[in-house]
């Protein structure tokens, strides 16, 4: 599935959610007014493909009413899915840009190569529950390493990287990879079922990052600047996330499992956090910060 295909089907999601209702004519009149269109009117019968593809892809069903007029039933909804939001956000910022051209050589987005690619194909396989194979250059092996069949169940953003979350048919494990460390890949037209006790809250809910873990879930405790509690309020390190405010800090309370991601993330706070428990990652952060300083 083209990535542009995609976008057509944000562009139908997110016309609907911001004008309720449209009859069929109106559609097509913003349709034909939107760079997407490419000057084309939008025939009857790729309409009903679409609202087929957008209710499959992203389990959005657009209705019609009595008077022939198209909506949504719960807009609202559409922007509690975290994949849709995220494709509604890339598309807003991306008609944005088109419409205003003369202006785009003032604007630097963040790139995020493993979108361009592989995201599409990835996306296609986990809608039709069908099979990959492909090639992995890990950062951690010197050679590349071939033929993995992978049946993918998730895919997760994590510092402009996607992952892809699945099983590994050769380990016979629960397996995450990065999509922009993958060198060639193949939809096999062969048909997987995806276990019903495996959720992305399963695997993910108590972590930072994309590293999962069987630690066990413990109280995590950050003392924080006065400043530093301003960020984590406007963007929460963790949905888990409590504040305990004082004078002249806060005192952050989380759920989670330790991983290599969560260290990191703090330690890329410098002074403005510290780690009050528990105790394993104190040890984990000072243990990095002493190799670090042993550089020096």
């Amino acid at each position: 599935m083209a990535y542009n295909l995609i976008g057509k089907y944000i562009w139908i999601i997110d016309t609907l959610t911001k004008n309720r209702r449209l009859s069929k004519s109106e559609l097509n009149n913003l349709w034909m007014k939107s760079q997407i269109s490419g000057g084309e009117p939008m025939p009857e019968r790729t309409f009903f493909h679409y609202r087929r593809s957008i209710e499959e892809i992203f389990n959005i069903e657009i209705k019609c009413d009595s008077n022939r007029r198209y909506y949504i039933e719960s807009p609202q909804s559409v922007r509690s899915n975290s994949l849709t939001n995220w494709l509604l956000d890339s598309m807003a910022v991306s008609n944005a840009i088109n419409e205003n051209q003369p202006g785009a050589d003032r604007i630097e987005i963040e790139d995020v190569p493993s979108a361009r690619e592989f995201l599409p194909l990835v996306l296609e396989a986990i809608r039709d529950s069908v099979k990959l194979c492909f090639t992995y250059a890990s950062f951690a092996r010197s050679r590349a390493e071939t033929k993995i069949m992978f049946q993918p169940y998730f895919l997760k953003r994590f510092k402009q990287r996607w992952y892809m979350i699945g099983f590994q048919e050769k380990t016979k494990s629960i397996r995450t990879y990065a999509l922009d460390r993958i060198r060639e890949m193949q939809l096999v037209q062969e048909k997987f079922e995806m276990p019903g006790t495996i959720t992305m809250q399963e695997l993910f809910g108590n972590i930072v990052g994309v590293t999962t873990s069987q630690a066990p879930i413990r109280t995590v405790k950050l003392r924080s600047t006065p400043t530093q509690a301003k960020y984590f309020r406007a963007l929460p390190l963790h949905p888990s996330q409590t504040e305990e405010i004082h004078d002249n800090y806060s005192i952050f309370t989380y759920q989670l499992q330790l991983n290599y991601e969560l260290a990191h993330e703090i330690l890329s706070l410098g002074d403005a956090v510290k780690v009050l428990e528990p105790p394993e990652l104190r040890a984990m952060v000072v243990t990095e910060l002493q190799n670090a300083l042993a550089q020096y």
